[in-house]
């Protein structure tokens, strides 16, 4: 009874020794960097599967640098699935610099996958964000008319500085050169004459900035400045206005051609129909001729023309036809 009591007693006493002979380096390490940890926590990690070294040496970081932090915050956010590293390094990066962040916001912020580390660096040192990005537009320049339609292509680079109370949440650098570059174009657009542009590009800069164009993002925008401005090259079309109006007097003159070709065809149409009508009319006349015998013939078996009238009928029509053949040499000799 006795050994079925004590040999599993003396297996958890040997676990514990050996769990405790492997962390007594840290222990130690811990101790002589005045940030004490408890052999059970060290114990407590190796079973939950947390790396002590890992937890230990960035415990002794924060301490030193005069962080208020525990070893069980550190844990916590590990098994979360976050760098403590990383949250410990923007920590003292922010403590150094005078930014107030706590150890909370700072593990939301690396837990909701941003950079933790970068955007203290960005909030103590502002980066500048290139608009548009090179990397996703050809040729690296935003495209822009003015009223008088005149092409300019411009380059702009925005200056911004992290926001971390917005960080989480917030939108992107690709949101902040997106808005920077509609403004862009909205405030040429309301230009009056590219010269203006070309003259002021300050005024563009500051009309972009006073739009508030960083509400809702995780930056705050600090300048902006046009680094490039220019009108659009050989090759390319550099009166938009122009160009326009060009076009459109090409469509208007298409159309009209198109309208006077109908109407062409139209008349066409109507001088063969006319044509028709005058050969159906001279076909009637030729028909009503070709009834006078026939009824000149029934005339005579009715007893209603004599030979005489007949006769008379034919000297009438006779100098009826020398007087026409002589109205008709007279006006040729006239025309002569």
């Amino acid at each position: 009874m006795f050994y079925i009591i004590a040999i599993p007693i003396t297996i958890i006493v040997l676990v514990i020794l050996g769990l405790a002979i492997s962390v007594i380096n840290l222990w130690v390490r811990a101790l002589f960097a005045e940030a004490p940890v408890r052999i059970r926590d060290l114990i407590g990690m190796k079973l939950r599967r947390v790396p002590p070294t890992q937890v230990v040496l960035t415990y002794i970081s924060a301490i030193k640098a005069g962080l208020s932090i525990s070893t069980g915050m550190l844990e916590a956010h590990f098994l979360a699935g976050g760098s403590i590293m990383n949250v410990v390094r923007a920590l003292i990066a922010a403590e150094k610099a005078n930014i107030e962040i706590s150890f909370q916001q700072a593990a939301a912020i690396d837990l909701a996958g941003r950079n933790i580390v970068d955007a203290v660096q960005t909030s103590v040192n502002p980066k500048v964000i290139d608009c548009p990005d090179p990397n996703k537009t050809a040729g690296g320049m935003l495209d822009a008319v003015a009223k008088d339609g005149i092409r300019l292509l411009v380059k702009a680079r925005v200056t911004v500085r992290t926001n971390l109370d917005r960080l989480v949440g917030g939108a992107t650098e690709d949101t902040i050169v997106a808005r920077v570059g509609q403004g862009i174009v909205s405030a040429i657009g309301s230009m009056a004459s590219y010269k203006d542009v070309l003259e002021n590009p300050d005024a563009i800069s500051r009309k972009v900035l006073g739009s508030g164009l960083d509400a809702q993002t995780a930056f705050e925008i600090v300048s902006i400045d046009i680094a490039d401005i220019s009108v659009a090259g050989v090759g390319q079309i550099s009166n938009v206005g122009a160009k326009l109006e060009t076009d459109r007097a090409d469509a208007d003159k298409i159309m009209r051609q198109a309208e006077a070709e109908g109407r062409k065809a139209m008349a066409i149409a109507a001088e063969q129909e006319m044509r028709a009508k005058v050969q159906e009319m001279q076909a009637k006349v030729i028909e009503a001729q070709a009834e006078v015998p026939l009824a000149l013939a029934e005339a005579f078996r009715q007893g209603n023309l004599g030979v005489m009238d007949f006769y008379r009928m034919q000297n009438i029509m006779a100098d009826t036809s020398m007087r026409e053949s002589l109205a008709s040499g007279e006006e040729e000799n006239k025309e002569e």
